[in-house]
């Protein structure tokens, strides 16, 4: 099978499971292990705060020990930690599991983003657009049969062994993955691996724009996990119910599938700037417009520019920072990417919750917009198109 249609598979999956695992599944089993608002806020943070640590260090490794090898070790914690579900019996135990389940991730991730940008430079940013809209068709997924399995099974622990089936079905695809560039592997000296690791590292974090990049990701997220955040809070203020919040949630997140392929596409014809800078301006924009809306249609013509945006920024992101570091730094970037991305994301929701209470949600999603145009100038501004 074709390297790269495989690992779309492989990471189709994992999305799928990973996914599956959480909302609306982990907030409910939390919650019947006795878990307090606050313990629940814990368990589903836990994970993120796996690859906010471990994912620069296994995208440098995998420069090292080779792609492949990192996301079969990645793709073990997608097979194993789910079995475990059905023996917990406290919040804590849940947190604990939630943190190692992390790893799945944390590993797999920016391995195999750097797998895809490593398979050609012609025409990397098209693949990496499709390489994330297929990782939105799992997230997007996986919630949704977990919701099924689990309301028409009763069980969590029916639910999370499926997640255990469709994690082992992940180990066998990646396992079937091309061990692309085993060959260069093999010819490196083994005595200076761990010297190749700390230079990877150290080049990447010393080398601006590659920094900046990731940053810009992170100042994007800040406002799109804000408003995943709070626009069902906000939206059930004006007077929507689930099933239309449901439809505003989808509208976006189908602009942001069906464009990704499109924008990363036009960036390798165009370069990266101009792509970026426009997604950037797209989000802050739909900001404020969508956090001023008051009936469906509104909400309905707004979100979708923020999925434009969105669908911009992310994979052009990604392929810009593969074009910034050399072929044989490409997990060490990636993981820079995945670390920093997972701060904004995880900032967002916070900032916005301070914010909100004190300014209200115009005025908050304002400001987050403010900070997606200082970025873009800024971004404008540092970082010169490798293209």
């Amino acid at each position: 099978m074709n390297a790269f249609i495989a690992i779309v598979l492989a990471s189709i999956l994992s999305r799928l499971g990973y996914q599956m695992a959480r909302s609306p599944v982990l907030p409910a089993f939390a919650a019947d292990l006795g878990a307090l608002p606050e313990m629940i806020g814990l368990v589903v943070a836990a994970s993120t705060v796996t690859g906010a640590f471990f994912k620069l260090p296994a995208g440098a490794l995998s420069d090292v020990l080779g792609r492949k090898r990192m996301m079969v070790l990645g793709a073990l914690f997608f097979a194993i930690p789910p079995f475990f579900y059905p023996l917990v019996t406290d919040p804590w135990s849940l947190v604990a599991l939630r943190f190692v389940h992390g790893f799945a991730t944390a590993i797999f991730s920016p391995v195999a983003a750097a797998y895809v940008a490593s398979l050609a430079e012609t025409g990397r940013g098209a693949r990496l657009g499709w390489f994330s809209s297929g990782n939105d068709v799992g997230a997007t997924a996986g919630p949704l049969l977990g919701g099924f399995v689990l309301y028409f099974t009763a069980s969590y622990q029916v639910t999370y062994l499926t997640v255990g089936a469709l994690g082992v079905i992940t180990l066998v695809a990646v396992l079937l993955l091309p061990d692309v560039g085993r060959a260069e592997r093999q010819s490196r000296p083994s005595a200076s691996r761990a010297a190749e690791f700390r230079q990877g590292l150290a080049e990447v974090l010393h080398t601006p724009p590659i920094l900046i990049a990731a940053g810009i990701e992170a100042v994007m997220y800040l406002g799109y996990g804000a408003f995943l955040g709070f626009l069902p809070i906000y939206a059930k203020a004006t007077g929507l119910n689930d099933a239309e919040i449901a439809i505003v949630l989808a509208s976006q997140l189908a602009v942001a599938m069906l464009s990704k392929p499109l924008t990363g596409r036009l960036s390798d014809r165009m370069g990266r700037k101009p792509v970026i800078i426009g997604g950037l301006l797209a989000c802050a924009l739909a900001l404020p417009l969508i956090f001023r809306s008051a009936d469906l249609a509104t909400f309905v013509l707004t979100a979708p520019l923020l999925g434009l945006g969105v669908g911009a920024v992310t994979p052009v992101t990604n392929a810009l920072i593969a074009d910034l570091a050399s072929s044989r730094r490409l997990g060490a970037a990636m993981g820079v990417f995945g670390t920093i991305w997972d701060i904004g994301e995880a900032a967002g929701p916070i900032l916005a919750g301070f914010l909100i209470g004190s300014l209200g949600y115009a005025s908050t999603f304002d400001v987050l917009a403010a900070a997606s145009v200082a970025a873009a100038l800024g971004f404008m501004l540092l970082v010169r198109d490798p293209r």
